[in-house]
């Protein structure tokens, strides 16, 4: 790798790393404030719960699709496109004076964000091979947990100006950075894509389709592990605010602070440590992408059983840290353990899927604690349940095994 190919490599990841911060931050406020929504639009526990699934939802139906067209149309005007779109419906949030109005803000939002990820983390890939991959890979999705940190800083930030102002606030800002992208991250034939060509040599035959890739067994049961995933933890990320706050007797505004902050602030954690430890491993044990997030997840599932059980405000915030750091061992090395498993030409649309089963599951079972809660089932129980969930998605990590046919493209 050339100096300027080195540095153009790594710039994407920075101009990315923003674009990856505004895109969880955005998602991440509704769950931060939800006592000021949930009585500003005179709504329940099952309601307020259907606007992060509605999210999750119509975000996993878009994902595959939006991997397909970055896959074939390109991947940089879909991720600037994405990001304005996304940003003018982040907006739009703040305006909204109903639930049907609020909801499908959120629909719009999923919609948008959903072509960011798979488009993103495909081009990042596409320029770090195997020596630095899961490092640029973790760098560029460390943006995640910044974003969903200080999106945890809404309730704070709304009992000072008002939630309405945090979301026209933010808004325009991604609307301001999405026109800052014309400049800095043009679409020219010669930034094309370095070692997309090198990448397909040793792969699959010519026209690599979806089914090449439904019909990986490592690809499978990545599929199938990230579906246990989102199952399990978005839930947990979703509802932590409302457990400490309604459960715990914690106020509105440390309750985010304790919740996904403290979470989100451990998966960063976990990144840097995954990122390192896989990129080191993996020159020694192509394996290592998998099988670093299956020693996190084997880890923390007693962690999230105990986060169900406990009594104790610090215990039950050392189980949070210990399980939001499994997340980020699992988001430094998904896209890398992907790449061992698929076509290159289908990385995207791979991405993609994988979004689309973690996030429909963590969908519905974000809208099932919801009903539940109402019910009078606390979030405990389901935190209970995730932590089984999350032991079964380690075990299915340590049965994946690199395809042959990638062995050389990971190295080269």
């Amino acid at each position: 790798m050339t100096l300027r190919t080195n540095r153009a490599a790594w710039t994407i990841v920075g101009v990315l790393w923003v674009v990856c911060l505004l895109n969880y931050l955005d998602r991440q406020l509704v769950v931060a404030m939800p006592g000021m929504i949930k009585a500003d639009l005179q709504i329940g526990d099952e309601k307020f719960g259907l606007l992060s699934s509605v999210f999750l939802w119509v975000y996993g139906v878009c994902s595959p699709i939006a991997g397909y067209i970055a896959d074939r149309v390109g991947k940089r005007p879909i991720i600037m496109a994405s990001l304005l779109i996304w940003s003018a419906a982040t907006f739009l949030s703040g305006i909204v004076t109903s639930f049907e109005g609020m909801l499908l803000a959120r629909a719009t939002l999923g919609i948008s964000e959903a072509f960011y990820m798979p488009a993103a983390v495909s081009l990042i890939v596409d320029f770090h091979r195997g020596p630095t991959r899961s490092r640029a890979t973790g760098l560029h999705l460390s943006g995640v947990y910044v974003g969903s940190i200080l999106g945890g800083l809404g309730g704070v930030t709304a009992e000072l100006f008002g939630w309405r102002t945090v979301f026209l606030v933010m808004g325009a800002l991604g609307v301001a950075y999405a026109l800052v992208l014309l400049v800095l991250f043009p679409q020219k034939k010669e930034d094309a894509d370095p070692y997309s060509q090198e990448d397909a040599a040793p792969s699959f035959a010519s026209g690599a389709t979806l089914w090449s890739l439904l019909s990986a067994q490592g690809f499978l049961l990545l599929l199938l592990m990230n579906l246990l995933n989102g199952a399990a933890y978005w839930p947990v990320r979703n509802w932590l605010t409302e457990f400490f706050r309604v459960e715990l007797g914690v106020t509105s505004a440390l309750a985010p602070v304790y919740g996904p902050m403290t979470f989100n602030g451990a998966a960063f954690v976990g990144m840097l440590i995954a990122s390192n430890l896989s990129d080191w491993w993996a020159a020694r044990e192509l394996r290592a992408r998998a099988l670093v997030p299956a020693i996190g997840f084997l880890v923390a599932a007693p962690f999230l059983f105990l986060l169900g059980t406990a009594n104790s405000i610090p215990v039950i915030l050392a189980c949070v840290l210990i399980t939001g750091m499994s997340q980020g061992f699992l988001d430094a090395n998904l896209m890398p353990a992907t790449c061992t498993v698929v076509d290159p030409r289908c990385r995207a649309m791979a991405y993609g899927l994988l979004n689309f089963v973690g996030t429909t599951a963590g969908g519905i079972m974000t809208y099932v604690g919801g009903r539940l809660k109402e019910q009078n089932i606390p979030f405990s129980a389901m935190f209970q349940f995730a932590s089984a969930l999350i032991l079964i998605a380690g075990v299915l990590l340590l049965l994946v095994r690199p395809a042959r046919r990638q062995l050389i493209s990971e190295h080269v």
